[in-house]
């Protein structure tokens, strides 16, 4: 049985003003507890075009992405589980390199994603069929080469998805994982492969979810879901919840909305508790709205006991922020508590008119988390 009692919800800022949210230091942390399992999650990795471009480097002729996650690699590397929703696809140059509204890169968006230290990585989102079958085939074959990372929602045949192999056993707890996503922007899949996305389905993930439910002792479900750019659950988002407690999950990931929504707990149909993180917002992006540029990284801590009992000590949610500069330059995220002001100053969006940025991303975040219930 889960036992989350002990949940406790945490802003990470160091603001002096800010004076009730913890001043913890994600990326200091380390999981080497032998009794507990930390499990970091992002939201949207949204390569627009802008973003495939600055990566390249004319030196050596190749893409490189880690730049852009040097600021919270340590936070990535140091868990003892990392997901990252891949919003768009990695299918490679014949399919063309693109950005909104169908979009599609290089291959190396998945390398530096294994290099900073990903375990899972979802592929089930409105975007997975912007370039056609092929195109997804093609991103399976790519994590195939990367067999250190489990892939989620995406499936080459209907024994793949049948099987259902993706869960990782972490210091003999087993962790299992599921993804589903809303639809495929008007998109149908291929009539004679069904299974290569997963789609929401309440059927069908009734028997997913309750089949995987027997074989791990953490169930966590990515749910690509929601209205973009609304800061509240959807209608849909709740009942989908609703559903989801009543098949006893564990953690829902959610993402899809670009920007951040509440954490919840709701109560489950076995008596147990189940963590929502609706929306994580984006991880990173070319997007120029502020809203969409302030993102949110979960940190959960499991702990065991000697009876192989599990409880959720700790949830957090870890403000970050995507930095651009004028003509698209210089992408980073930061944690908005290291985010400097005299680098905000120089970010694309800032207007002498508009609110100190740092200070409006706070003000944001409360209203937010204010909504938690």
């Amino acid at each position: 049985m889960i036992n989350f009692s002990r949940i406790k919800v945490y802003l990470l800022f160091c603001f002096v003003l800010l004076a009730f949210l913890s001043c913890a230091s994600l990326s200091k942390q380390t999981a080497t507890d032998a009794n507990s399992i930390t499990i970091v999650a992002v939201g949207d990795n949204l390569m627009h075009i802008q973003l495939i471009e600055n990566a390249w480097d004319a030196n050596t002729e190749k893409y490189n992405f880690e730049g852009y996650y040097s600021e919270v690699r340590g936070a990535i590397e140091s868990a003892d589980i990392a997901f990252i929703n891949q919003e768009t696809l990695i299918a490679g140059e014949k399919f063309g390199y693109s950005g909104y509204p169908e979009f599609n890169g290089p291959p190396e968006i998945g390398t530096a994603l294994t290099n900073i230290g990903f375990d899972v990585v979802n592929h089930a989102t409105n975007h997975a069929m912007d370039k056609g079958e092929d195109a997804v085939l093609a991103v399976i074959d790519y994590w195939k080469t990367q067999p250190q990372v489990t892939l989620l929602g995406l499936y080459d045949s209907q024994e793949a998805r049948d099987a259902q192999k993706n869960i990782i056993e972490v210091k003999g707890v087993r962790l299992g994982f599921l993804s589903y996503t809303y639809g495929l922007n008007g998109k149908k899949l291929p009539k004679d492969k069904p299974y290569l996305v997963s789609l929401i389905d309440t059927d069908l993930m009734a028997k997913e979810i309750d089949a995987l439910r027997l074989r791990c002792d953490f169930l966590v479900v990515s749910m690509h879901w929601g209205n973009e750019y609304e800061h509240t659950p959807s209608k849909r988002q709740e009942e989908l919840a609703n559903f989801l407690a009543a098949h006893n999950v564990d953690l829902v990931i959610g993402h899809h909305p670009h920007v951040l929504q509440p954490v919840r707990t709701m109560a489950r149909a076995d008596g147990g508790t189940m963590l929502v993180y609706f929306s994580l917002g984006n991880f990173i992006s070319a997007q120029n709205s502020r809203p969409r540029l302030l993102g949110g990284m979960m940190r959960i801590k499991l702990k065991t006991d000697k009876d192989k009992h599990i409880s959720v000590e700790e949830a957090e949610l870890i403000p970050i922020v995507t930095h651009y500069e004028e003509g698209y330059k210089a992408f980073k995220i930061y944690f908005l508590d290291t985010y400097p002001n005299s680098l905000a100053l120089f970010h694309s969006i800032y207007r002498d008119s508009d609110p100190i940025l740092i200070d409006y991303f706070i003000e944001l975040i409360k209203t937010i988390i204010g909504e938690r219930q």
